[in-house]
């Protein structure tokens, strides 16, 4: 049967006493789309299928994007340019796909990422274009050309196999692990564009190691290795519990729509070197406490350090949080180029950011019930502050070391220290 007469056939009245399948939901978001609808008895799984809205041919959704919940199916496209899209759902049973039972949705709009901020603007590599787009994916929302795709769930992140170039004549080893896989990128042979993404909760016994006390550690072979990696969340339930994420030495790094819960130190660490970072669409939990009065949530959420540069940090949502984002120590050769825009900081406490030595531009954010202060500059910092909303934050702005802060006095008078 050619594609056309199936597509016609779907919306035929079947003679059979089972009913057609009953879409609940479909919608779409940024670069992605999904379908939700209510199971049959008599199925034994299902296809979906997606197309834009001015094709006529229907492409495949892979497999493990398909998820049975107790009370529905869903699945979920992502990878799509902005446009306008349609989904198929198909029921399969013993003899294959039941076309007469199938349905369609109506039109959904997909929606372009923000990529305002420093992480698309320039780079510190050498090799990397940040116009190309950061991680595995390009600007429009579509995978690389001959980008990877790896499926990361309880039930694979230790056995889940591919092969990296580990050395100069292009040997291909193969590791096997989701760390492992990430280790071999360290040899800094391999700028293949990956995209790992993670269904469901993936907590740290499910993982074959960690290469780092803090959890998942991202790490290039010089400062500002090109790496390629995005790390995403599948649909609204994909969740990093136990253990968070260290990037080093890394450029174009991706990671979105993923909650982390109780990391062991902070939940994203931004250490040392990297650039064309893009930390976005995050919901952020508390951490383990540590053994300090100000580490009983976690030692911190988002923390940007040593030299970091040209990275963005956008609507993520911290969920009352301690310390919610550092940035910058004390060895930054400035100015790094760092942007938070349109992030929840959601009865967190302190750091929104706290700013050393970096220059940072900070718009857009909405800061709720903060009780401690809002954003923090000191040590030569520079901030450009604009357009934030601070509702019930006690200090908006604490500002030391530095401005009339550090003011001695003028000539031979003596005046109030500080302001």
């Amino acid at each position: 049967m050619n594609k056309i007469l199936a597509l016609i056939f779907c919306f035929v009245t079947s003679t059979t006493a089972f009913s057609s399948i009953t879409i609940q939901e479909a919608g779409g978001w940024f670069e992605s789309a999904f379908i939700t609808w209510a199971p049959l008895e008599e199925a034994t799984g299902y296809h979906v299928y997606y197309k834009e809205e001015t094709s006529d041919n229907y492409l495949k959704v892979d497999s493990l994007l398909i998820r049975n919940y107790s009370s529905y199916g869903r699945a979920d496209m992502v990878g799509l340019k902005a446009g306008n899209y349609m989904f198929k759902v198909v029921p399969t049973d013993e003899r294959g796909e039941r076309l007469d039972l199938c349905s369609e949705s109506k039109t959904i709009t997909v929606t372009s990422h923000d990529r305002s901020g420093f992480a698309h603007f320039k780079s510190a590599s050498t090799t990397f274009d940040p116009s190309t787009g950061i991680g595995a994916y390009k600007n429009d929302g579509t995978l690389k050309s001959g980008a990877k795709i790896l499926y990361i769930h309880a039930g694979s992140a230790k056995s889940i196999k591919t092969s990296v170039i580990t050395d100069s004549k292009g040997t291909k080893t193969e590791a096997t692990g989701f760390q492992s896989i990430i280790d071999l990128y360290q040899k800094g042979y391999d700028k293949t564009p990956i995209a790992f993404r993670i269904i469901g909760k993936l907590s740290e016994n499910e993982l074959d190691h960690l290469s780092s006390t803090e959890g998942i550690q991202i790490k290039g072979k010089n400062a500002h290795s090109e790496l390629n990696i995005t790390i995403e969340g599948i649909g609204n339930d994909a969740t990093i519990h136990g253990f968070g994420f260290l990037i080093r030495n890394a450029c174009s790094v991706e990671l979105r729509n993923l909650g982390i819960m109780w990391s062991k130190d902070d939940a994203v660490s931004i250490d040392t070197d990297n650039s064309n970072l893009w930390i976005h669409n995050l919901d952020l939990f508390y951490g383990a406490p540590g053994s300090a009065n100000d580490q009983k949530k976690g030692d911190g959420t988002i923390d940007i350090k040593s030299d970091t540069k040209y990275t963005t940090i956008a609507y993520n949502h911290l969920w009352d949080n301690g310390k919610s984002s550092l940035c910058g120590m004390k060895s930054e050769s400035g100015p790094n180029y760092v942007t938070y825009h349109h992030n929840w900081f959601d009865h967190s406490d302190s750091r929104h950011p706290r700013i050393r030595t970096m220059s940072v531009h900070v718009y857009n954010n909405y800061f709720d019930g903060n009780c401690k202060y809002g954003i923090g500059a000191t040590m030569g910092a520079n901030v450009f502050a604009e357009s934030n909303y601070f509702r019930n934050c006690k200090y908006p702005m604490l500002i030391s070391e530095q401005g009339s802060d550090i003011h001695n006095g003028i000539g031979s008078k003596e005046e109030t220290k500080g302001t």
